[in-house]
């Protein structure tokens, strides 16, 4: 495996409504890339992002998944979202992680509320974005009104880079960056570029200059030379466009057809070429207040973003390297614990496979096995002076029921399975109610029970019962009352005196204080 610096490491999370196609394009770019020979599907159970049981009998994704391709001297890690709003943990613990947010669209419906729901998430951290819209081939698609969509989403920082177009019965993409068309074959793939046709010149001319002008606003030297030229090249272009981004400024808009692999290796080539890298983002500040230093050089920084529990592996934990080079075998230690930390093996994942690597530099995301007292949310650091990475803050929860075992002799199995599913998953909160005397479960919604339920079931092998929790009624003082107690107590010495009178009474606004 070739160990790539962060300057040719592109960090993409994939995010978007349900059933807009996030899987899809992510099998068909490890397609384009030749790390795999075949494409799978979600209807037939068999994509690479797509593996865990839950996940194939509900045929949608419930796990945010870690993939890898490399892209003409390029690395791609691409983490694969979940579209259902239940699922925000791992949706937000992606974002916290990627240098770059794709937001894909599904072309028949254009920006919907997951859409919505999810952009609050992707705005509150800033990050550089784009938007895909995604089954351009459909009979039903449209996308002039996902445009639309997205420009009342985003503002009219939202620029297109492509658009599609059908051509004596074919489906071809205009690209205004290139200015050029691409013409796919009914089995997509590689397409064949042609010169814009003289019908869409005068579109396509206006929506270059948009772009032109775009690009320039965001970088003063561009500006100057857009003046002294009244345009701008291509690889000047990509300059502003990567600024634009950078500043949240400029969103670019592509089209695709996830599903029969047309537009995603220019999809590809512009993560390579234009979109973030880890090395362009702002150093970020620790919750020492201190500024970290985003050098190979620097001290190792690994921060924790994902936990997974696999009953063959046990404890898979994810990093990001923010800092330095993690080797196999390093030491490190957790600044919440203080505990030391032996990664003894590093992996790179693509779904449940797993490739070894001796090391990973800052910027890269890999992962590591069986880690004593690590949990989602840690800063592993080398030793010396305690480092902290700002913790990832999840939503509190939307519905809360009460959790106990079918079986009485379960009990400690359930509360060992759900410690492990909220380290999994933090949005999932359990708490014990001593006034209630019942186990609090509380989580983001029905969906979300219901994967909870499975899981118990199906990984751990408790089967519990869900329950509204119990209401805890309280009264208040209605009347005013006195009460007298006399405290003696002699067993051979001095002895114990107390005289004890109490009143209580209604409390009333205005009260005056007790004397």
């Amino acid at each position: 495996m070739k160990i790539y610096d962060d300057k040719h490491i592109k960090n993409v999370v994939f995010v978007g409504a349900h059933s807009s196609g996030k899987t899809t394009l992510s099998e068909t770019m490890l397609f384009e890339a030749g790390l795999i020979n075949r494409r799978g599907t979600v209807e037939t159970q068999n994509t690479v992002s797509d593996y865990h049981e839950i996940e194939h009998e509900r045929g949608t994704s419930v796990y945010a998944t870690p993939l890898h391709t490399e892209w003409r001297n390029y690395k791609i890690n691409i983490i694969d979202t979940p579209g259902l709003d239940d699922f925000v943990g791992e949706i937000i613990s992606s974002i916290r992680v990627a240098d770059t947010i794709v937001t894909v669209l599904n072309a028949q419906h254009g920006v919907e509320i997951g859409t919505e729901i999810i952009w609050n998430y992707v705005s509150n951290y800033s990050k550089p974005t784009l938007f895909v819209v995604n089954q351009i081939d459909h009979i039903n698609s449209n996308f002039e009104n996902s445009f639309k969509g997205i420009k009342a989403l985003v503002g009219n920082n939202a620029v297109i880079i492509q658009y599609p177009l059908i051509i004596d019965g074919a489906q071809c993409i205009i690209d205004v960056l290139k200015m050029k068309c691409y013409k796919f074959s009914s089995e997509g793939g590689k397409p064949e570029k042609l010169p814009i046709p003289e019908d869409q010149k005068e579109r396509a001319d206006q929506l270059h200059n948009e772009l032109v002008e775009k690009a320039a606003e965001n970088d003063e030297e561009l500006l100057e030379l857009f003046f002294e030229k009244g345009t701008l090249n291509e690889d000047e272009m990509r300059v502003g466009i990567k600024a634009g981004m950078l500043n949240h400024e400029l969103f670019p808009v592509f089209c695709v057809s996830a599903l029969n692999d047309m537009g995603t290796g220019r999809l590809m080539g512009f993560i390579d070429n234009v979109a973030p890298a880890a090395a362009d983002l702002n150093p970020e500040q620790t919750v020492e207040g201190d500024v970290l230093v985003r050098k190979k050089e620097a001290p190792t920084v690994l921060f924790v973003f994902k936990t997974v529990y696999q009953p063959s592996l046990g404890q898979i934990s994810f990093f990001k390297v923010k800092s330095g080079v993690v080797k196999a075998n390093d030491k490190l230690v957790n600044s919440r614990t203080g505990d030391t930390e032996i990664l003894n093996h590093l992996y790179i994942m693509d779904g449940k496979k797993r490739e070894s690597v001796s090391k990973l530099e800052v910027g890269d995301i890999g992962a590591t096995l069986k880690l004593k007292s690590t949990e989602t949310n840690d800063t592993l650091h080398v030793a010396g002076k305690s480092i902290t990475i700002k913790p990832i803050q999840y939503p509190e929860p939307r519905t809360r029921k009460s959790v106990s075992a079918v079986n009485k002799n379960e009990e400690e199995k359930l509360s060992d399975a759900l410690k492990k599913i909220h380290n999994q998953d933090p949005t999932v909160v359990i708490e014990f109610s001593k006034e209630l005397k019942q186990l609090i479960l509380g989580c983001q919604g029905e969906l979300h029970l219901a994967t909870i339920k499975w899981i118990l079931t199906n990984v751990y092998g408790v089967e519990a019962n869900f329950e509204p929790p119990k209401i805890a009624y309280r009264e208040t003082i209605q009347r005013s009352s006195n009460a007298n107690y006399r405290h003696k107590k002699q067993s051979g010495g001095a002895g114990q005196f107390a005289q004890v009178n109490l009143k209580i009474e209604p409390w009333y606004e205005g009260m005056p204080d007790p004397e």
